[in-house]
């Protein structure tokens, strides 16, 4: 037994230390140490997208299911996910203007939402709790939302995983679909950690998106709308922003509410002229009162108190004074954020007129954008508008339906010298690193071909086959044009504001060639599937293909018409792109599992081995010491 007259002293420091410092290493977000992103299971399962997928539905009912659908009741089914089978979890259709668009086609193509925890909690998909399967409605090129998604992803926004997935109903062809990572607990987990902040859909109760937020929507407004009938709302407290479409003057907001409803597009393109989203869903600033944000608070996605709403309130207060601006917003990832967005011009938007599709994450009060819904990106919301009017639209007066300054989380890029030159400088580097290097052509001509026989075989396609293939080319021309165009503005030989573009159109990038509505807009209609009708009955396309695992190539029915690219490995991302390699595994997922699978063990990124390792490191120390002086 030692007889170290200080023995005891020693090791209570020993101990006293070493406490300290494993509390230091577990938190260390209060003192710099940034979270490590989790990788989930999931993640190269279902979301490898070096493949398409297969899911497949079994439901009783299925004919009842669909005439439902409308009500967006959940009901029991079993899905069986490449070939691992889930059981007792909950479907039901969603979507906005495409639920009623697909109920009045009477198509029977609706999105689905499953929730594998609907029922037990504990049950999950490889850790991922919610799973939506879009339509993709509106869309002849069967890649807006995939590519945007793509884009966001890789240029460092915490983004939605998706991939294809061909669907089927008790073994028969249904067609093929966006599998897209609902937004919910398992996406914050992989991007945020269990430490999480608070998520938010802001949407109005009038152009709302399903459960929750637009049990008041309706399709007779919104075209009514468009057609110019409409009245400007929340005209209290109103204060009239400047010109259209101009950069912001000065450094605050105007005090109070704000009424945008009268005011035409930037650049008058489009037909946009009013806004239906309210203040709230702007992120505008009107006083202190909850009821001032219901849009946002009553569609908060996690448990939120009163402290978590003054909070965001405070935030907004501040954002829209423009008052320490790296505090209240996520700088790098929100620019990050509207370079791609600006590029993909989806008006369906916070942009738009209709103030919507984003989700709003909230941490220690800073903000940052979630990106939503681009099934009408590229135009398809203002389809009418003349191809080389949107190739060429300003990326500097990127709002349409408003000004710059009614949209508050962008406005204060354009009201600083230093956050403009640093929006220029990330969409430069989008341009030279996904464009300019050739990988864009690549990965759409790799995807292209990926999903082409699942496409000529979907029965319940909005598109012919020819109408597919012309969508597609349709949209690479599209990006290349706006890739050409957004250099130039950069360059300056451009004009990058409505403003100078009207001054001096003559500069702009020709794309009079170019329909816009061969990529499928708002106007999109029912294609050669026609739905019900043709389910559970198989094409002549569909013969030589087994609905119960996809080709890996058509069997001499599906012309390879060498449009879309030559089909190969899957291109890499550029090593130095912010996001990381295309595909995102590459390997086929284990079929293995077999049945009910749950999630695989999450895997911490090297900053918490790290830390792992020097608590173990300076625990073992302790040991050692006190071990030392006790032999003495």
């Amino acid at each position: 037994m030692s007889t170290h007259k200080c023995i005891d002293t020693i090791c209570c420091v020993v101990l006293a230390v070493v406490l300290v410092l494993t509390a230091v290493f577990m938190n260390g977000e209060v003192f710099g140490i940034q979270t490590a992103k989790t990788i989930l299971g999931y993640e190269a399962k279902l979301f490898d997208t070096s493949t398409v997928h297969t899911i497949n539905i079994l439901m009783d009912d299925w004919d009842t299911f669909i005439e439902n659908c409308a009500n967006e009741e959940y009901v029991t089914c079993t899905v069986v996910i490449d070939n691992e089978a889930y059981k007792n979890v909950a479907i039901r259709a969603k979507g906005n203007t495409s639920l009623t668009q697909v109920q009045s086609y009477g198509n029977g193509r609706y999105s689905f939402k499953i929730e594998f925890d609907h029922y037990d909690n504990s049950k999950t998909y490889y850790g991922l709790d919610k799973l939506c399967l879009n339509n993709i409605i509106q869309d002849t090129t069967y890649m807006k939302d995939y590519l945007t998604y793509q884009m966001m992803g890789y240029f460092g926004v915490a983004t939605p995983l998706c991939s294809y997935t061909y669907i089927t109903v008790n073994g028969e062809d249904w067609g093929l679909y966006l599998a897209v990572e609902g937004v919910e607990e398992a996406f914050l987990q992989r991007n945020y950690g269990s430490d999480c902040g608070e998520l938010y859909k802001p949407d109005s109760m009038d152009m709302g998106g399903g459960r929750g937020n637009g049990e008041n929507f309706n399709v007779e407004d919104m075209k009514n709308f468009f057609n110019g009938d409409n009245t400007a709302g929340n005209e209290e407290n109103s204060a009239q922003m400047p010109g259209e479409g101009r950069r912001p003057d000065g450094d605050r907001m105007p005090q109070g509410g704000m009424d945008f409803g009268g005011q035409n597009s930037a650049d008058g393109r489009g037909g946009m002229g009013a806004s239906m989203g309210s203040d709230d869903v702007a992120l505008i600033y009107t006083d202190d009162e909850y009821d001032s944000y219901s849009n946002i608070l009553d569609n908060a996605k996690t448990d939120i108190s009163d402290r978590d709403k003054d909070r965001l309130i405070s935030s907004l207060k501040k954002l829209n004074e423009r008052e320490d601006i790296e505090a209240v917003v996520n700088v790098e990832e929100v620019i990050r954020y509207f370079v791609v967005h600006n590029f993909v011009l989806n008006f369906d938007s916070y942009t738009g007129s209709m103030i919507h599709n984003y989700y709003l994450y909230e941490e220690n009060g800073q903000l940052s954008m979630i990106p939503w819904d681009y099934n009408l990106a590229f135009g398809g919301f203002q389809s009418a508008s003349d191809a080389t009017s949107l190739v060429n639209y300003p990326i500097d007066t990127p709002v349409s339906g408003g000004t710059i300054d009614s949209r508050p989380m962008l406005a204060w890029i354009f009201a600083s010298e230093e956050y403009t030159e640093q929006y220029h400088q990330y969409f430069a580097e989008l341009i030279s690193q996904y464009f300019d290097s050739g990988y864009f052509e690549n990965m759409i001509g790799y995807v292209g071909d990926m999903i082409s026989p699942y496409v000529q075989k979907d029965p319940t396609k909005f598109c012919t086959y020819e109408e597919f293939e012309e969508g597609l080319s349709t949209l690479k021309e599209f990006c290349l044009l706006r890739a050409e165009s957004v250099k130039g503005q950069l360059e300056g030989t451009i004009a990058s504001t409505s403003e100078g573009q009207e001054q001096n159109s003559g500069t702009r990038i020709d794309a009079s060639d170019i329909v816009i509505s061969a990529m499928g807009s708002m106007g999109n209609t029912v294609g050669e599937g026609g739905g019900p009708d043709n389910f559970m009955g198989v094409s002549e396309d569909q013969d030589a293909m087994s609905s119960d695992q996809p080709p890996d190539q058509p069997d001499g029915e599906v012309e390879d018409s060498g449009s879309f690219g030559s089909m190969g490995e899957a291109p890499q991302m550029p090593a130095d792109m912010a996001g990381g390699n295309f595909g995102g595994g590459g390997a086929m997922p284990d079929m293995s599992r077999g049945e009910n699978a749950q999630d695989a063990p999450a895997s911490s990124g090297r900053e918490t081995w790290i830390l792992l390792g020097v608590s173990t490191a300076v625990l073992l120390l302790g040991l050692a010491v006190a071990f030392v002086f006790k032999r003495r």
